[in-house]
């Protein structure tokens, strides 16, 4: 039987690993578990996006005792995976799970783009002492791997665990290391281990490895400490912690930011030591705590100065995406994730002149945290406003936004892009006049492909972009604004309202961003579709209302600021198309003299 998914060109961790190797770059990565609440996820989500800012070479997420979060597991994997283009591994445990259980998370996890695994036999279930094989499944982390390569052949990538000093229910380190060789053999590409204190246990580790055969990469796990009762529950499950640490957390237990203190610098210390060595890269396991990881990543000098962008906009690291999608409508640059949820089935992209954005598979946007701002409710109403009840509270939020001083808002998952940087100025004043500005662009006239704001695509190459500017405009204002826009002949525009009317002077396809590189054809990533504009304006609307406004009880002024806006404004774009000469900011301010006089 063939499926689709055979077509499709794979990223597994082990090249990146490897990959790492050849150019001299340290690869590192994050564990992450999954929350117990949907409101927990939906934090996570938000947590992840930003350490994946740090660009990890791969994280990987949990599958719980006794496969206890394995649909909470897949929903996460399949997020990071697809939609915060983060090469995802997910863990998968023989504890409580039958062959058919097993193979069918298998499938689900090819089917959602997951590439990579990795294959432990599993802790106990939750209130158990003891591990017990499933009456269909398997004894040991080895069956799962060979039965990944006999069901799956190469398609996955396969990594293991690794316990130096032996696994603590293993009372022969010599047995431990053969079957530790064992699974390699099977089909593991590479290993991680378990979290230690003592680096010289490790490098002793890796020395032993050599000596049984296994050549493959090894990955130290790197576990900071975070307090003395997290260390002291955590390291019951390692052998071998020096007594000199032990002593020393034991000593400051009481004042948690001595203990904080001491492990950073215990943490940072080991991993310099290990970097020293040689280690083929550092897991982290970041107990789904951003703050002292990130620290670490930052003083060990891990994040590359520059990364390149292959394209203008967040990639999903779904490989069939990978291959197939190179062309995006500008109106979901800051909400990637509800644009890659509309299309999720879509056999092909918009490509070459664009495709046709009329296909019938371009999807409704359904309920789900992918469709959402990924901030919780209490975090957005701190941001947006406690009980906003005039124009002027919502217009301060937009200027906020840009000023930096909060980090998102409903249309805009991130803080502003450092493209923004170059026309900030201009924002704030078409947002003090209440244009409120939801996506834009400076113009850019052939900038090198590796210019740290605006640069994207292959090395050698120059970059372009036409001036382009997204707001909400209050519907009194239309006619003035588009009586404005249609005395420049190098602007393009679309006005709509909730409703549906429509003013516009563009009917065709337009690329806003293009790219020119050594021997290849010129690349258009970015588009202004008018068909999709209709399409996003529906999402960009029900954000005032069903997001926003939904912070707010029913019949209070707030709800009722945010029904009048729903109704009564405009959502319109404007590019100016002479990339060169052109002044699209000066338009805007004609604008904002003819409304305000």
């Amino acid at each position: 039987m063939t499926h689709e998914w055979d077509t499709f060109k794979l990223m597994k961790i082990i090249d990146k690993i490897n990959r790492c190797k050849q150019t001299g770059e340290h690869c590192f990565s994050f564990e992450y578990f999954p929350p117990r609440t949907q409101a927990g996820v939906e934090n996570l989500y938000a947590r992840i996006d930003r350490m994946g800012r740090l660009h990890p070479q791969f994280i990987d997420v949990t599958w719980g005792a006794g496969g206890s979060t394995a649909e909470r597991t897949m929903e996460i994997v399949t997020h990071t995976q697809n939609l915060s283009g983060l090469e995802t591994m997910m863990h998968l445990t023989c504890t409580n799970m039958s062959r058919k259980d097993i193979a069918a998370a298998l499938c689900t996890a090819r089917e959602n783009g997951i590439q990579n695994i990795l294959a432990l036999r599993g802790d106990p279930p939750i209130g158990e002492e003891n591990w017990e094989q499933h009456g269909d499944g398997f004894s040991h982390a080895i069956d799962l791997v060979r039965f990944i390569r006999e069901e799956h052949g190469d398609y996955f990538g396969i990594c293991v665990a690794g316990y130096p000093g032996g696994h603590i229910e293993n009372p022969s380190y010599e047995r431990d290391m053969h079957f530790l060789r064992e699974k390699v053999d099977a089909g593991a590409d590479f290993i991680i281990t378990q979290l230690f204190y003592d680096v010289d246990l490790f490098i002793q580790f890796m020395k032993d490895c050599k000596k049984m055969g296994i050549d493959c990469p090894i990955l130290p796990g790197i576990m900071p400490i975070h307090s003395f009762n997290s260390f002291n529950k955590l390291t019951q499950f390692c052998r071998d912690i020096p007594e000199e640490i032990v002593a020393n957390i034991q000593a400051i237990r009481s004042d948690d930011e001595a203990v904080k203190d001491y492990g950073f610098t215990l943490v940072k210390g080991m991993c310099e030591r290990l970097l020293e060595a040689g280690v083929d890269g550092l897991h982290f396991y970041t107990m789904n705590l951003e703050s002292i990881v990130t620290h670490l990543v930052d003083e060990l000098n891990l994040i590359p100065e520059q990364v390149q962008r292959t394209l203008p906009w967040r990639r999903s690291a779904n490989e069939k995406r990978l291959q197939e999608e190179d062309v995006r409508p500008i109106f979901w640059a800051n909400r990637p994730k509800s644009y890659i949820q509309r299309t999720m089935e879509w056999d092909e992209f918009p490509n070459g002149r664009w495709g046709d954005s009329r296909s019938p598979a371009f999807g409704e946007l359904v309920p789900h945290p992918w469709g959402h701002v990924q901030v919780h409710p209490k975090r957005r109403k701190k941001m947006w406003g406690e009980a906003p009840e005039t124009f002027e509270d919502v217009k301060s939020v937009f200027l906020k936004f840009c000023e930096g001083d909060i980090d998102a808002i409903p249309w805009f998952d991130s803080p502003l892009e450092l493209e923004s940087g170059r026309i900030l100025e201009q924002l704030l004043k078409l947002n003090e006049a209440g244009l409120l500005t939801i996506n834009s662009q400076p113009s850019v006239n052939g900038v090198p492909s590796d210019d740290s704001s605006v640069g994207w695509g292959s090395p050698g190459g120059y970059v372009y972009q036409k001036s382009y500017v997204e707001f909400f405009i209050d519907g009194r204002h239309i006619e003035t604004l588009i009586k404005v826009l249609k005395r420049h002949p190098s602007i393009s525009f679309q006005a709509i309202n909730k409703e549906g009317t429509v003013y516009s002077n563009c009917d065709t396809v337009n690329a806003v961003t293009w790219g020119v590189f050594p021997g290849k054809e010129i690349t258009q990533p970015t588009i202004v579709d008018p068909d999709s504009f209709v399409v996003w304006k529906d999402e960009a609307f029900d954000l005032w209302l069903y997001v926003w406004g939904a912070l707010y009880p029913a019949e209070s002024p707030s709800r009722e600021l945010f029904q009048q806006i729903y109704k009564e404004f405009y959502l319109v774009n404007v590019v100016d198309n002479d990339f060169v000469k052109g002044d699209i900011w000066s338009v805007l301010d004609e604008v904002v003299k003819a409304i305000s006089s």
